[in-house]
């Protein structure tokens, strides 16, 4: 499924998301990243994600935001956690929307991609 699964990237951080999207592409992925949660959310982008990486802080609207507004327009794309922060939130999320995984930066990129792959033959 890897040559085909679109994967979204949302980081604030232009290095994180030139990074990820060179992981991922070099594992077969298609990529599309964006610099914040609004600009994801305005695009056509989740209708064909397979999979989204997100920051959790982010300026504008927050990864844990951006869960929530995707849970309450019943949109339904697992979603990863990448996070700088030093020590990972309770992430219990009201409205049932939460994440599959959490990475704290820095993170091994093959335990990532080995998380994604799971992911996506979960929901084949």
């Amino acid at each position: 499924m890897s040559d085909t699964a679109l994967i979204s990237v949302i980081d604030d951080d232009d290095s994180v998301r030139v990074a990820l999207d060179g992981l991922l592409r070099s594992h077969g992925y298609r990529v599309r990243t964006y610099a914040s949660a609004v600009a994801f959310l305005s695009s056509a982008g989740f209708e064909h994600t397979a999979c989204v990486l997100s920051d959790i802080q982010m300026p504008g609207m927050t990864g844990i935001q951006l869960c929530d507004e995707l849970y309450a327009r019943g949109i339904d794309i697992p979603l990863v956690f990448i996070t700088g922060l030093p020590v990972v939130p309770a992430l219990a999320i009201p409205g049932g929307c939460g994440p599959v995984a959490v990475f704290p930066k820095p993170f091994r990129c093959g335990e990532l991609v080995a998380c994604i792959e799971s992911i996506l033959e979960r929901s084949v």
